[in-house]
C-alpha cells in the first residue's frame, strides 16, 4: 500500500471526539429534559419521586421546568465528557495519531 493510502485510511478510521461529545451530550441532556417535562405535564400529587432522586447527584435539579433546564446542562456536560472519552479510547485502540 502507498503511504498516501495508509494516511487516508488512518484519517477515515479516526473518530471525531468533539462530534461524539456533542451527540452524546445532546442525547443525555434531551433525554432528561423530555422525561422531566413529561412528568411535569402529567402532574399529580407527587411528580416524579424517582426522577427527583437525581438531585442528589445534580445540585439544583428538580422535577420542574427550570429543573429540566438545569438537568439538561448537567447531562450535556457529562455526555460531552463521555463522548470525548469514547473517541479518545477508540482512536488510541486503532493507533491513530491524536
Amino acid at each position: 500500500m502507498k503511504q498516501e493510502d495508509i494516511a487516508l485510511q488512518n484519517a477515515m478510521l479516526q473518530l471525531n471526539g468533539r462530534a461524539w461529545g456533542i451527540a452524546i451530550g445532546l442525547l443525555f441532556g434531551l433525554g432528561l429534559f423530555v422525561a422531566t417535562n413529561v412528568l411535569v405535564i402529567r402532574g399529580g400529587p407527587q411528580v416524579g419521586p424517582h426522577l427527583s432522586l437525581l438531585s442528589i447527584y445534580l445540585p439544583g435539579y428538580s422535577v420542574t421546568f427550570l429543573g429540566s433546564l438545569i438537568g439538561f446542562v448537567y447531562l450535556f456536560v457529562i455526555g460531552y465528557a463521555v463522548g470525548r472519552l469514547i473517541g479518545a479510547a477508540y482512536n488510541k485502540m486503532i493507533g491513530a495519531p491524536s
